[in-house]
């Protein structure tokens, strides 16, 4: 049964504007935003003094392992680690078991996530070197976009044809999301690698086996595509520093190339491969602190237009093998936010602009209908965050399916005090509510 809310004194935060009012949720929309408003009978009232009241995080890039692989995670679990952390939309990746590489099989995903998935849902249509028809016969509604690996991945996912790369370009007709790494100059230095340390190949070549090099060839040759083709490129995780000139600094409005990074990227880099080892291994790989604090400048600009998690779990089991084994992701979702709000208070992001390019940015980019931002009429998707609760992370309340984070031990100096999804609260800052579901995602195309 449906539920209306007054959230009475938060502090909201909002296309670049914080501003203290009441929110009132009737029906799971944001029915009214004023100061002083009076409760109505019947309505549930959050006194929300001291907190800032902001959208609901929509995450773009997910991969939550189902169907093919749900030992190590499911819709179900990461979906509930998504509400405890405030994120309450996910755009889920293909490269599941089978890949979603058709209409059927993409269909089939959104099927389970009705049934199991806390937050909200999309899911992407993949790549291949052997599906340019069903990328051409998108129904633009039915996708946020078409994933490209370009490097290397599982399965049947990398797109190496040179003639079907360039086709893909000419005839999506929605946003192309790109992974940028070049599979040949990876292959190299992974090959010099082994003859140096054979199988026990220490975590910190990481980065230098997936190398910058390998991500600036690669992100050039997508937007060489996307610029000849007149493309909509939206380039995810980067990771070095050098691959930042190549996109244009500034507001959303009018880019056709924009660019990704992730908060991983953000909280580590190479000192902690020392500590952490196969835990933080990723692709592409966590790299510099000059990298890192490039990085996070760039987003403080525009340059870097939206931040996400990639999140992508793995047993702790599997993370503890030797190099070649050792599959690279991290859990990331249920912290996420709470990360990417920690450079706020170290003075390196305005919170203005988090909101920015978590909620609003992804909503516009993938042209989401109705949500990512604080509107009269807009899905209740909202997250109250208690910026003067300190949280350190502990494995025993994770989420996700894999059971730890790679934040364990971490003191974050914010809490998630609630999450509501359509109007629904599905975390009240100690426990997830198992019966919400979320809804599919509607585009405005």
């Amino acid at each position: 049964m449906s539920i209306d809310w007054l959230i009475k004194n938060a502090e909201l935060v909002n296309e670049g504007q914080r501003t203290h009012a009441d929110l009132r949720i009737k029906h799971g929309r944001i029915e009214t935003i004023a100061p002083g408003l009076d409760a109505h009978p019947g309505e549930q009232v959050i006194d929300a003094s001291g907190l800032w009241l902001l959208p609901g995080m929509i995450d773009d890039q997910v991969h939550f392992r189902e169907p093919g692989l749900t030992h190590k995670a499911d819709i179900a679990h990461e979906s509930r680690a998504c509400a405890a952390g405030g994120i309450t939309s996910f755009m889920e990746m293909p490269n599941t078991k089978p890949p979603a590489l058709d209409r059927d099989s993409l269909e089939a995903k959104y099927a389970r996530a009705a049934e199991t998935s806390a937050v909200n849902y999309a899911f992407y249509l993949g790549a291949s070197n052997d599906n340019l028809e069903a990328i051409r016969t998108l129904d633009p509604k039915t996708a946020p976009g078409v994933k490209v690996f370009m490097g290397a991945s599982t399965g049947n996912m990398l797109v190496d044809n040179p003639e079907v790369l360039d086709g893909i370009f000419r005839v999506a007709p929605v946003p192309i999301i790109t992974h940028c790494e070049d599979t040949p100059m990876i292959d190299a230095l992974h090959a010099k690698a082994r003859e140096k340390y054979g199988d026990d190949i220490p975590a910190r070549e990481h980065p230098l086996i997936r190398s910058r090099e390998a991500c600036i060839k690669s992100t050039r040759l997508a937007i060489a595509l996307a610029q000849k083709h007149g493309s909509r490129l939206h380039v995810l995780h980067i990771s070095t520093a050098d691959e930042l000139a190549l996109f244009q600094p500034g507001p959303l409005k009018g880019k056709r190339i924009t660019a990704e990074t992730c908060v991983h990227f953000l909280h580590f880099d190479d000192a902690d491969y020392e500590r952490l080892g196969f835990l933080i291994k990723c692709n592409p790989a966590i790299k510099t602190a000059a990298d890192r604090e490039a990085i996070t400048r760039a987003l403080a600009d525009g340059r870097i237009d939206v931040l996400a998690t990639d999140h992508a779990p793995h047993l702790l089991e599997e993370k503890g093998q030797l190099y070649d084994k050792a599959p690279s992701g991290l859990p990331l979702v249920q912290f996420a936010l709470q990360a990417a709000l920690q450079r706020v208070f170290e003075g390196k992001l305005t919170l203005e602009r988090v909101v920015e390019a978590v909620c609003h940015t992804p909503a516009t980019l993938f042209e989401v209908h109705q949500r990512g931002y604080l509107r009269e009429g807009y899905a209740a998707d909202l997250v109250l965050v208690d910026p003067n609760r300190p949280h350190t992370v502990r494995r025993e309340e994770v989420l996700s399916l894999c059971g730890w984070s790679p934040f364990e031990g971490v003191t974050f100096n914010s809490s998630i005090a609630a999450t509501f999804v359509n109007g629904q609260r599905v975390w009240d800052g100690s426990k997830v509510d198992a019966a919400v579901r979320g809804q599919r995602l509607a585009f405005d195309r």
